[in-house]
């Protein structure tokens, strides 16, 4: 089922599928956030390219818009797991781009009059057992080291922002806005469209190779050929590189003003528990309460009725979809300067900032720009492969997440599990 945010794209005629072969400056192959953004910044940096936008599908339908909407400057992968595979400096580098990158989308969003929603009101996250107490702490303490800005919040503090049961302690920070992406990619589209970049939807790309890319419909000859397909299909993002978790949403009906009241969540922030497997919550601007996560589809009732209690799910809607995670929870962006093949990929549910970061930095990397973006750790990287039953050790690890947490909320530690997290970053 499509998510709530896709209704917003149900109008929209689709372009025609590529009309046999043609040549370009640029092709894309995805024309999700990531290449939409790496389009948008190309023509930023020379408005003569001829990009051509290649998707299998229609704008819109794959991980872009199944998300719950939030514009932060997260990431699965932690500074400190950053800094011990690149050094301190590479870890401050990625962390102020991701910042930085939050008003970025913000600022180009205005600049471009695109009615998203896009409202800053920070993220909040909860612990409400021991376990997550000290990992909000640690949060909180070593936040500072990396330039991040998160604030320890007592039970009453975290009741100005929200009210949830059984709250031991709480986190927030002003790096998190949140927007419709469904209405981000439609508008950022538009203004694509409007600058003449060429889009070929239902058109499958068969075979990635260098200056070439062989669809269904017909070959595109171009110099530059980049992938940013998140879950799946050829080029960077394929083979064992990433692995498909299961995502999924819930939207409730609208809730009256006597339950937001009890609740006391405003539009613009997004709350999230502490959890090995977190589920992330916001208030739409018409008043529902959307919850999306990784792992099973019942984890989103039961953070409903744990978290939320004055809220049920009578008449929500529900969907579900695919997210591409790197095994080390770091994505990756490339540009081989010799063979013209490059793309980005493996954002995870941090997508929507972290899409335009990447194309700002695949643009740069295409244009032989010589900036900061360029030398950001994940340029170049290459994370360790899937097993060959990847989806297998996907499974295994959001089991080893859920068993995790649960043991926690019990009051019990959960060793055998949080070793297999520790190897595995599915966040």
């Amino acid at each position: 089922m499509t998510s709530l945010w896709s209704a917003h794209l149900a109008d929209r005629r689709p372009t025609e599928p590529l009309d046999g072969d043609t040549t370009a400056d640029v092709v894309i192959v995805g024309a999700g956030l990531t290449g939409l953004w790496t389009a948008y910044y190309l023509l930023d940096a020379d408005a003569a390219l001829d990009v051509l936008l290649v998707d299998a599908g229609a704008v819109g339908e794959g991980a872009s818009t199944q998300g719950v909407g939030a514009c932060s400057a997260d990431l699965a992968i932690s500074a400190e797991r950053v800094a011990l595979a690149f050094g301190r400096d590479a870890a401050l580098d990625l962390r102020g781009a991701l910042r930085d990158a939050v008003v970025e989308v913000g600022g180009a969003l205005a600049l471009e009059e695109v009615d998203c929603g896009f409202t800053f009101g920070g993220a909040l996250r909860l612990a409400r057992n021991a376990a997550q107490v000290e990992r909000i702490g640690e949060l909180v303490a070593s936040a500072p080291t990396w330039g991040d800005e998160w604030h320890l919040l007592d039970p009453a503090g975290v009741g100005t922002h929200v009210s949830v049961p059984a709250v031991q302690a709480g986190a927030w920070t002003p790096d998190c806005a949140v927007l419709d992406p469904a209405r981000l990619v439609r508008g950022l589209l538009d203004v694509l469209l409007a600058r003449g970049v060429r889009l070929a939807e239902h058109t499958t790309a068969l075979r990635v190779s260098p200056r070439a890319v062989l669809t269904d419909r017909g070959t595109v000859r171009a110099p530059i050929v980049l992938t940013t397909v998140e879950a799946g299909g050829p080029g960077v993002a394929s083979g064992r590189t990433l692995a498909a978790v299961p995502a999924h949403g819930l939207a409730t009906a609208r809730l009256d003003a006597h339950v937001w009241a009890e609740i006391g969540l405003e539009p613009g922030v997004v709350v999230s528990e502490a959890a090995h497997l977190p589920v992330h919550a916001r208030r739409t601007a018409d008043d529902r309460l959307v919850l999306t996560g990784a792992g099973r589809p019942h984890e989103l009732d039961r953070a409903l009725a744990a978290l939320f209690p004055a809220a049920d799910a009578t008449g929500a809607l529900r969907w579900s979809g695919q997210i591409g995670v790197p095994r080390d929870g770091l994505p990756s962006v490339e540009l081989d300067a010799d063979t013209g093949l490059g793309g980005a990929g493996g954002f995870g549910a941090a997508g929507i900032t972290a899409a335009n970061l990447a194309g700002r930095t695949l643009a740069d990397l295409a244009c032989g720009v010589d900036s900061p973006l360029v030398h950001l750790p994940w340029v170049g990287h290459r994370s360790p492969d899937w097993p060959p039953l990847g989806g297998a050790a996907v499974s295994l690890a959001l089991r080893a997440a859920a068993r995790a947490d649960a043991a926690e909320a019990a009051g019990r530690s959960s060793r055998a599990a949080t070793a297999v997290l520790d190897r595995v970053q599915i966040g």
